[in-house]
């Protein structure tokens, strides 16, 4: 079996060619500043949605990439209780959410202070609530004790994707990680964050809970090279998105050298991605900001506010019907069947052709802006 990159001598003295990343890495701070130039002549208000979408779509997809479910309404309602944003009727979250929540918020709205042990440590504490039952012999808001391995495929036959440093060495592994991404030097924060990323990720110092501190780290060192607490892109997302190749990046290098070129290009390569899925993003912002604009004037219960305000989300899945209105709002058929209807006749929503139980609503296009 090869070595890991931990095991080669020099380690972690990580390297990689200075003109190819540079090359890569111009463009991507172009790309970069134009967000940052949009999100800056957005108002305050939009701004907040905007931080509020990217915050709640890194929540979720950096769940997801670990194969977990976490439901939407309660991140959401979450991370606008800590942004001080009135959503309407706020959805109450568990204590799971509730603690990554805090971890992601702490990274982006607190970047200017300095990353150490016992803040990682706090953050473990907030991903695994140690008043929980289900935690096993799982240290929790300390380095692992134990050997670390990522493994997939059957029990009795278990494909070993990497191995960790021994547990003795992780105080000496961990405090260098730490005064390297603290340092005060001239390396770009885009780089950094793709440095960071795989270092954390490589020397695995928890028993759980890696992957997702790993991202954490990588949103606290860009929001450091931007400046801003505010988010307007999940990187999150797009790994999520390219998971197959991102696992393959990774074990890649963590087997490679330590020449990391590939593994920065790759990084770049999905940031950048992940800008131009933001560009989508704001232009939904502006589109609900208009949408409200248009039609502030009209008579609209808090049922047709709420329902409305999901779609404009994107967060409604499949086709409205009077049926998932009567169901999502918790009125009756005939309650739900009026308040369409009207949404219809003031000119919101648009009536499929399709009769009785397969009638579809979707929401009408704003007038061509002149």
């Amino acid at each position: 079996m090869s070595q890991f990159i931990h095991e080669l001598k020099g380690w972690p003295q990580l390297t990689w060619d200075e003109p190819v990343v540079a090359e890569a890495l111009g463009p991507l701070r172009s790309h970069q500043a134009r967000l940052l130039g949009r999100m800056e002549a957005f108002g305050r208000s939009l701004q907040g949605e905007a931080n509020l979408r990217s915050l709640t779509a890194e929540a979720l997809m950096t769940s997801e990439i670990e194969g977990e479910l976490l439901d939407f309404d309660q991140v959401r309602s979450s991370f606008a209780r800590r942004l001080g944003l009135d959503i309407g009727a706020l959805t109450p979250a568990d204590r799971h959410i509730e603690g990554l929540v805090d971890v992601i918020f702490d990274a982006t709205q607190h970047y200017d202070l300095p990353l150490s042990a016992e803040r990682l440590f706090s953050w473990h504490h907030l991903l695994f609530p140690t008043d929980l039952d289900d935690l096993g012999t799982l240290t929790v808001g300390a380095w692992r004790t134990g050997p670390m391995q990522v493994i997939s495929g059957h029990l009795d036959r278990p494909k070993v994707h990497f191995v960790a440093p021994e547990a003795q060495r992780l105080d000496e592994e961990g405090a260098r990680f730490l005064r390297w991404f603290n340092a005060k030097d001239a390396l770009d924060g885009i780089v950094r964050a793709a440095v960071a990323h795989l270092w954390f990720i490589t020397i695995h110092p928890f028993d759980d809970g890696n992957g997702r501190l790993a991202r954490a780290i990588t949103e606290l060192s860009l929001a450091r090279s931007e400046e801003r607490p505010w988010r307007c892109y999940s990187l999150s997302t797009q790994i999520r998105a390219e998971r197959r190749d991102y696992y393959k990046a990774l074990e890649s290098a963590q087997r490679g050298g330590l020449n990391i070129t590939p593994w920065l290009l790759w990084f770049m390569g999905c940031l950048d991605r992940a800008f131009h899925s933001a560009e989508g993003l704001l232009a939904d912002v502006l589109h609900k900001a208009r949408f409200w604009a248009e039609h502030h004037d009209k008579p609209l219960n808090h049922r047709q506010r709420m329902m409305l305000n999901d779609l404009l989300d994107g967060s409604f899945i499949g086709n409205l019907t009077s049926s998932k209105w009567a169901k999502i709002t918790g009125c009756s058929q005939d309650t739900a069947g009026r308040d369409l209807d009207a949404l219809v006749k003031l000119g919101l929503l648009i009536k499929s052709a399709a009769g009785g139980r397969s009638t579809a609503y979707t929401l009408a296009p704003l007038p061509t802006a002149r």
